[in-house]
Parts: C-alpha cells; structure tokens; sequence
C-alpha cells in the first residue's frame, strides 16, 4: 500500500507529493484549468481524471516503443505513481505547424505547415513568461550540459515521429507540444505529463481545435474535446 505524504510542489493543474516509496513520487492531476501564465484560472469538473488516464496512455505508449519515461502506474482516477526526477528548467518544443505564440512573435502565416519541425527551448519561469532560450544559454547558466542538450532534442524529435504517426493514424493532426525531462539513475528521462493542457491537437477532417486552446479562446466545451480526442486514440475513460 502506497502513502502519500508530503505536498512537494502544486503548480497550475498538478500536486506532487512525497510518497512511502523511496525514490516514488504522487502525481496528482486536479480540475484546475489556467491559461497566459496563470492570468486565466477555472476549474472544469473531469478534466484530471481525463488528464491522469491520457497520460497514462501515452507514456505507456512512448515506454514500448523505447522512450525512458518517470510514468509507472496509476494509483486512483486521478493520481499516478512516477520516478522521482530532477527536472531541469526548460521545455521542450516541438512545433508541426506554425500557430500560437509563434505566429505573434515572428509574423509568420497561420496554419504553416513544417517540411521539419521545429524545435524550441524555453525557460521554465512563469514570472518571467517563460522566456525563449537557446543551447548557449542552457551552458552558460548550467542549467544543462551539451550532452543532455545533445539528449533531448534526441528523445523529442523522436517522441514527435512516434506521436506524429499514433495521432494521424487516429484521425488527429499534433500541431505541437511541450515536454520536459529530468536526470535519474537511469539518465536522463522523460518527465512530467503529455496531455491535451501542454500541446495542440486538431481534428484532421475539420480542423477543430480539441485541446486547450478551447480554454484560451473561450470556444467551451474543453473537458468534452479531451474526451473527443481520448476516444480517437482509444483511450478508456
């Protein structure tokens, strides 16, 4: 029996906490739904459990097909059991087609689709706005070495491909995606979450959004498109 302990960190839409297993840790997913660095905040009944399940999921998903991930079981409809990581401070970006932020900071048209995607790092800091970063600044503050620069580029692009595919093969474009990773015994691994909250998922018939852009540009029916989406790729909810 697993028992969860101390409250470690809570950030937007999840808890962690400390658990009875050593080196294990509690992923708590909560309805909590926010947006533009916390300036929009609601909390949508369902959306954890839909979030914890998807998760799941994909890195179940990514695991078999040989991405290290910290995932190792769902505890409860809406908690998981992970590897306790040190995260390091930066995402990585995956972009498929030009949209978002992109679009605003470059001037780039809408709706671009990459011949390449197109890999971005940011610096996790929400006062800050998470500020687009690059290799040398990663180096220069130690915030990673070249060799885990050199990884997870790597480990994204090919969580792209295999994404990418499972996603089509569902009726569903990825259009982009955030993820994060953090060094273990066993290297540095893939951390975090992959849900509908940190990338963008569009029908591939229509073109609807069925993420959380929903949320951002108050389209409604958020919950209801994650469960869209969970059902395409055959998800159990």
């Amino acid at each position: 029996m697993i028992e969860k302990k101390e409250l470690l960190s809570e950030g937007k839409a999840k808890s962690l906490y400390s658990t009875s297993n050593n080196g294990e840790l509690l992923m708590v997913y909560r309805d909590d739904t926010s947006a533009f660095d916390g300036k929009k905040t609601e909390a949508l009944k369902g959306k954890g459990e839909i979030n914890n399940r998807f998760n799941a999921f994909i890195m179940e998903y990514l695991s078999d097909n040989g991405i290290n991930t910290h995932f190792l079981k769902e505890t409860s409809n809406n908690e998981s059991l992970v590897k306790s990581l040190d995260m390091l401070p930066v995402e990585c970006v995956v972009r498929n087609i030009a949209t978002g932020s992109l679009c605003r900071r470059l001037g780039v048209e809408q709706g671009l689709k990459f011949e390449n995607p197109l890999f971005e790092f940011f610096l996790k800091n929400d006062e800050l706005g998470d500020p687009l970063i690059n290799d040398n600044h990663i180096i220069a503050f130690d915030w990673g070495t070249q060799e885990e620069i050199d990884k997870m580029k790597e480990l994204t692009f090919k969580i792209n491909e295999l994404l990418c595919s499972l996603f089509d093969n569902a009726g569903l474009i990825l259009v982009d995606y955030k993820v994060e990773y953090g060094r273990h015994s066993e290297g540095l691994i893939l951390g975090d979450e992959f849900t509908p909250d940190g990338c963008r998922i569009w029908d591939k018939e229509t073109g609807e959004s069925l993420d959380k852009d929903r949320f951002r540009k108050d389209l409604g029916d958020v919950v209801e498109s994650y469960q869209i989406v969970a059902h395409k790729l055959g998800i159990s909810i």
